[in-house]
């Protein structure tokens, strides 16, 4: 399976940032990829008042130029993430998966705000505009399940158990670590929850670029080993990378750690919050 990280900056006009997803869209479909993913917020400068103003019902405008451009280039697509808003006027940081006709498959919003404040380095509330989701989130294609996370979200080991035992052989993360925690925890992350739960872990960052919040880049492949299998630097573009998925059956035959977990000493569990 050929999967295309599209790495790019948001634009402050949402119609160019729109243009450029779909040119590297129509990019990863020349080079046959079978599923592009794009980056965090790639449609809205990461900064918390813009939230709000950006955001789309689900099936607005954005929404309906990513499903075109997968059916149009015949190619899966993790939509990244863009704000949605609900009937009740909730913001949420949400991903959309098409399927290569343009339909939606799958749907997953942030569950994890990024609330920090490093000393020395960054500070953001997503908290202050967006609202948490509450699912754990697959999709299903002819080459297997997948798992969807955003960003933060890849910090909380449970939500990567909970999707690799929901059926998950690579867990897909449109991000947007910053320069303080990027260097530190960006490729840390992602070989760890690949080495935990045996998958592959899939990370398309947006591309570096100044002023406002400047994200590390570095959109990341780790294969169930734990090893980096393909690396971009912080510049916007695209790489293209076969995976092999057989390799998650293989190493969990070797190493058989998944089966081996003590349920009967600790279990995880998950819980709907009321009204879910």
């Amino acid at each position: 399976m050929k999967i295309a990280l599209l790495q790019m900056g948001a634009r402050p006009e949402k119609a160019r940032s729109i243009a450029v997803a779909r040119e590297l869209i129509e990019e990863a479909a020349r080079e046959k990829a079978d599923l592009a993913v794009l980056p965090e917020m790639f449609n809205c400068p990461y900064q918390t008042e813009n939230f709000p103003v950006y955001a789309e019902e689900e099936g607005g405008p954005c929404w309906q130029a990513m499903a075109e451009a997968a059916g149009a280039s015949g190619i899966y697509l993790a939509a990244g993430s863009m704000p949605e808003r609900d009937a009740a006027g909730r913001v949420y940081n949400t991903c959309y998966v098409f399927d290569r006709a343009g339909k939606q498959i799958g749907k997953h919003r942030k569950m994890h705000l990024f609330d920090i404040d490093v000393k020395g380095g960054q500070q953001f509330r997503e908290s202050d505009t967006l609202s948490a989701g509450s699912t754990v989130d697959t999709f299903d294609t002819e080459f297997g399940r997948f798992g969807l996370e955003i960003c933060y979200d890849i910090r909380f080991p449970e939500l990567a158990r909970l999707t690799a035992e929901a059926g998950a052989l690579a867990i897909f993360v449109p991000g947007a670590f910053n320069m303080t925690t990027g260097p530190a925890h960006w490729e840390l992350s992602f070989r760890a929850r690949a080495l935990d739960n045996q998958v592959f872990m899939v990370g398309c960052s947006q591309a570096r670029q100044a002023g406002g919040y400047v994200s590390w880049g570095h959109s990341i492949i780790t294969d169930p080993w734990g090893n980096v299998a393909a690396q971009m630097d912080e510049k916007e573009g695209i790489l293209v990378h076969e995976i092999d998925l057989a390799r998650v059956r293989e190493i969990r035959e070797q190493l058989p750690f998944l089966k081996q977990r003590r349920t009967d000493v600790y279990s995880l569990e998950l819980r709907r919050p009321a009204g879910i």
